[in-house]
């Protein structure tokens, strides 16, 4: 826009930059997002944290598919690769569930089933973030948005209805099946030592020892505290059946030496679990291994014991580990859940918050998307804590991002009214375009430019073609007044020649004779001269305000000194007066003094007022004046008041 410098060519303020619009987006799974300012620049992007899978599981929750606690019999069962569920569609999901219900023990699906769930709700999740955001785009984010029903998610909690219901009809009947295999194992303890007094023939004898042995492998768990005393009656058993029988000596060395081999054979195995990378997974080997090694024969008796310390030395070991390796997790655990409270603590403070301003919300998002990036790189907490805190976690976000979207949807509508507004001032400037009243229209202008930026923000969508719309109107009009004044250029040279000339005659005035009289009749031909050129313009004034202030200081510093003589015959015509008469006129001073210097912190706070203003030069000169004589007077009054000090201390004196 063009720069005016006269009555009739107002410079045209600054609008800015074109309003910037606001996008608000609902935030899903407690992620954050930020909203462009018009205060500030707009922030880097927001990258939300990843919290899918923490989602998944809790999406999977409250669908109602919740296990419950894990049995020891679930603990032992192998772990799931969740690599092999990656890139798996939903149908692929539900279809791997439905096999694996079918073809395997309901006691070993476990981690299947929860990483299929956690898997199926990621995807479910994304599904219908994408549809939400689609149809908010279409419908905006006031319309509610229901997500239609999903087949496949249907299917799932069929078979995780029927999966619970296997499941926990297996643990009802845990108790009693395990009861009933401990009376098949008595049992075939029982068949043990019939086989001692048996007559039958050496081969069916052995025979049917064998087929004893793999009964009691096939028969499963037993009462936990019957596990103890049922091995050692058993090994018992079997041992008597080696020692006491009539079998053949080869045939029994043969045996002897076949089941030291593999015990010697587990041995080595548990020896080298002691190196093994996961102590998980080295813990569940032996538990196998332990297996075996009960279900292997009996050993020569020379052998016996050093094999067992062997191998009950490497589980010792392992076992040690396994549990140091489970207290430092637990410790670990810990430590994660109290970091994890410090965070919901932080994130529920962020949102008591009552930010009223886009400044303040996209600050205050910054804050929380790296709180969410911190959780991240904190591992699980306790197993009966990490949903829970997770949850408080998720809570305190959803109630963040939910006000803030409710802050964004009022901004909104008052975006939409001040697109209105912006659009009437166009208008208005539109029909003053074309004006040769330069006066009048430079005014208007300026005054509809004040109200622009009074407004506030539009929508991004309409932001530049209304700022465009309403500059183009206002260039319009100050080109061609710029045009029009371009021939007074030659009067403000004149005008400069003038006011150097006068400031020549300001300069070698005899001002002791004229006094003020003579200053104001140099300011009152000042101001009647026009403007100058704006090149020009700063400096020229300069030299009028210097020579303007050397002659008030002329002025000043005469009466300055007639002013402090005379004070000093009133204070001789206070000799021996005694105190009083000094001590009122120096309460009157310093009462003066105050005045002025509130008058003085008044001045100079309305030159700020007055700089706004269009003839604001000699509003501020005046100003200027005003507030250089109150200094000098308030110095003169600060100088009296020492005067009467000292004379009051030199009275003192004397007395004394």
């Amino acid at each position: 826009m063009a720069t005016e410098n006269s009555n009739y060519a107002t410079p045209v303020e600054s609008v800015g930059a074109a309003d910037d619009a606001l996008n608000v987006t609902a935030v899903e799974s407690g992620a954050a997002e930020a909203a462009p300012s018009n205060d500030v620049e707009i922030a880097a992007a927001e990258v939300a944290a990843d919290f899918a899978e923490e989602d998944a599981a809790l999406d999977a929750e409250q669908a109602g598919l919740a296990i419950g606690e894990e049995t020891a019999e679930e603990e032992a069962a192998a772990d799931v690769d969740k690599n092999d569920l990656s890139g798996k569609s939903k149908q692929e999901l539900v279809d791997m569930f439905a096999t694996l219900l079918e073809s395997e023990p309901v006691q070993t699906l476990r981690k299947s089933v929860e990483a299929i769930k956690i898997a199926f709700y990621k995807l479910h999740r994304a599904e219908v973030d994408a549809a939400r955001k689609a149809f908010e785009a279409e419908q905006g984010e006031e319309a509610e948005f229901t997500p239609a029903v999903d087949t496949l998610e249907v299917r799932l909690k069929e078979l995780f209805k029927e999966y619970r219901r296997r499941r926990d009809e297996y643990i009802a009947n845990l108790d009693s099946i395990k009861e009933e295999n401990l009376k098949i194992k008595l049992a075939i303890i029982d068949e043990l030592k019939e086989l001692v007094n048996s007559d039958e023939t050496l081969n069916n004898t052995f025979a049917k020892f064998r087929e004893l042995q793999q009964r009691w492998k096939d028969t499963g768990v037993v009462p936990q505290a019957k596990v103890k005393d049922l091995w050692e009656t058993y090994n018992l058993h079997v041992e008597n059946f080696y020692n006491f029988i009539k079998i053949n000596k080869e045939l029994r060395d043969l045996d002897l030496k076949k089941n030291y081999e593999q015990k010697l054979q587990l041995c080595e195995q548990a020896e080298a679990l002691m190196v093994e990378p996961s102590i998980v997974d080295a813990f569940h080997k032996l538990q196998k291994l332990h297996d075996e090694w009960r279900e292997t024969g009996p050993v020569a008796n020379e052998y016996k014991e050093s094999l067992w310390e062997r191998f009950k030395a490497a589980s010792s070991r392992i076992n040690k580990q396994h549990q140091e390796y489970f207290d430092s997790i637990k410790q670990e655990q810990l430590k994660n859940l109290e970091l994890k409270k410090e965070l919901c603590a932080k994130t529920e403070a962020l949102a008591e918050q009552p930010y009223t301003s886009r400044k303040e919300w996209n600050k205050a998002s910054e804050r929380l998307i790296e709180i969410q990036k911190m959780w991240r790189t904190i591992g699980f907490a306790p197993k009966k804590d990490n949903t829970r805190i997770y949850e408080r976690f998720r809570s305190a976000c959803d109630r963040f991002f939910e006000a803030k979207r409710e802050f964004y949807a009022g901004v909104k509508s008052e975006m939409e009214h001040n697109l209105q507004l912006k659009q009437e001032i166009c208008e208005a400037a539109e029909a003053l375009q074309s004006s040769e009243d330069w006066k009048r229209a430079t005014e208007e202008l300026i005054a509809l430019q004040a109200k622009w930026k009074q407004v506030g923000a539009v929508s991004r969508r309409y932001s530049d073609q209304v700022w465009k719309r309403f500059r183009a109107a206002c260039d319009n009009f100050f080109e061609r007044k710029a045009k029009h004044f371009a021939s007074i250029e030659d009067e403000h040279e004149t005008n400069l020649k003038k006011k150097l000339a006068l400031i020549e005659e300001m300069m070698a005035a005899d001002i002791m004779t004229g006094g003020y009289d003579m200053i104001k009749e140099f300011q009152r031909r000042w101001s009647e001269i026009g403007y100058v050129p704006i090149k020009q313009k700063d400096a020229v004034q300069k030299k009028y305000k210097e020579a303007v202030d050397q002659m008030f200081g002329t002025l000043r510093g005469s009466e300055r000194d007639r002013s402090m003589n005379r004070f000093k015959e009133r204070l001789q015509g206070m000799k021996g007066a005694g105190d009083k008469r000094l001590k009122n006129e120096r309460e009157r001073l310093y009462n003066k003094v105050r005045q002025m210097e509130q008058d003085i912190a008044l001045l100079e706070n309305n030159i700020g007022f007055f700089s706004k203003s269009k003839n604001a030069e000699a509003m501020i000169a005046d100003i200027r004046e005003k507030i250089a004589k109150a200094k000098q007077e308030l110095q003169l009054t600060i100088e009296k008041v020492r005067m009467i000090d000292a004379r009051s201390a030199e009275d003192n004196g004397t007395k004394e």
